[in-house]
């Protein structure tokens, strides 16, 4: 028997490029026997790796059952629980999962908080990252970086989906208020602080919305279109990016927007051409995740889910998980996804996991 279960550790430190054990505790149940790789996962069970599902108080059930890759939890998710409570929540959401789901939330601060808005959970909700520097520069923000981070972690949440490298310095843009209202040295400097920080402690750090929101309308309610120039978003949009993947960030969550100097027909969730400049420009080896596929920006576009996967995505965050499931494990049977696609998506989602 432990002849047998050193085999099976060997061959998942091979797959997932770990030099120690303890590093997979994060992946897999210790008790577990069974090696995790695409050579052993159905096709079944990749499509549902490849996909975030939306809780938003829904019947979790039917989703956990095929084993999503994650979570996202909204306020609703945590109304009149206490933090023993939430714990258990997030527990049976885990609980005999071979590969471990992402547990996110966006928990931004100011006007963005899904976890802090819970008085059960933490006595004050946290204010947005511009006051924390306003107060007292980067140490402040590693400060409150540091007890949001302890704090998700004691909850059972690994990812968040911060920070937020989007410039914009016009109190009248959409972004505004969720940004740090700076230029881009600074948002830059920023992000770093708060990537770090945030993965020392724990927590998976996800930039967002890449390529940079700028003054753009809100894609919740409509489609929006960029016409800056490529050399701007280099000069200035990217350089938070660049930032915070210089600084190790797991994810970057793409934005619904079209970018007109890329791609004039699709926005850059969906957009080959935007996917190319993240990881061949901007060199981010890590996890390239969409913006909520059922946004109001989206309507209207076909086949959205498997055009995500074909564009580059790693991973979706879906409101209709089944839906978006068996788009895209039809594509994938009918040749329109590569396998090979999938594979390297999958094999991506469960290193960044370790």
């Amino acid at each position: 028997m432990k002849k047998r279960l050193l085999t099976v550790i060997c061959a998942l430190l091979l797959l997932c490029g770990c030099t120690r054990t303890e590093k997979l505790q994060n992946i897999i149940p210790q008790e577990t026997e069974t090696p995790v790789s695409a050579d052993t996962m159905t096709i079944e069970d990749k499509v549902a790796q490849m996909l975030i599902a939306c809780c938003c108080g829904a019947d979790m059930d039917p989703i956990l059952d095929k084993h999503p890759g994650g979570i996202l939890l909204f306020s609703v998710d945590f109304d009149d629980l206490s933090a023993s409570e939430v714990k258990e929540k997030i527990n049976g959401f885990t609980e005999g999962a071979v590969i471990k789901p992402y547990i996110a939330v966006d928990e931004e601060g100011g006007t963005v908080v899904r976890v802090s808005s819970h008085s059960a959970l933490v006595p004050k909700k946290y204010e947005s990252p511009r006051y924390y520097y306003t107060m007292g520069g980067i140490s402040a923000i590693i400060d409150n970086t540091k007890e949001k981070s302890q704090l998700l972690r004691s909850l059972g949440i690994n990812m968040n989906l911060a920070p937020v490298a989007d410039i914009s310095q016009d109190p009248n843009d959409f972004m505004y208020e969720r940004s740090l209202g700076a230029d881009a040295a600074t948002t830059a400097e920023y992000v770093s602080a708060v990537v770090q920080t945030s993965q020392k402690h724990g927590i998976a750090a996800c930039l967002k919305h890449f390529p940079g929101y700028g003054g753009n309308v809100d894609t919740h309610t409509g489609i929006a279109v960029d016409d800056r120039s490529l050399d701007r978003f280099r000069a200035n949009d990217f350089l938070p990016f660049s930032s915070g993947i210089a600084a190790g960030c797991t994810a970057v969550l793409v934005s619904h927007n079209i970018i007109t100097a890329v791609d004039d027909t699709e926005p850059a969730s969906i957009s080959p051409e935007i996917h190319n400049i993240l990881r061949d420009e901007l060199g981010f080896n890590g996890i390239i995740i969409t913006d909520d596929m059922s946004m109001g920006a989206m309507e209207g576009y076909d086949n959205a889910y498997a055009r995500a996967v074909l564009a580059g995505n790693d991973m979706l965050i879906v409101s209709d998980f089944q839906a978006a499931y068996n788009e895209i494990l039809a594509a994938v049977e009918d040749g329109t996804i590569p396998t090979d696609m999938i594979d390297t998506a999958v094999h991506r989602i469960i290193t960044m996991k370790k």
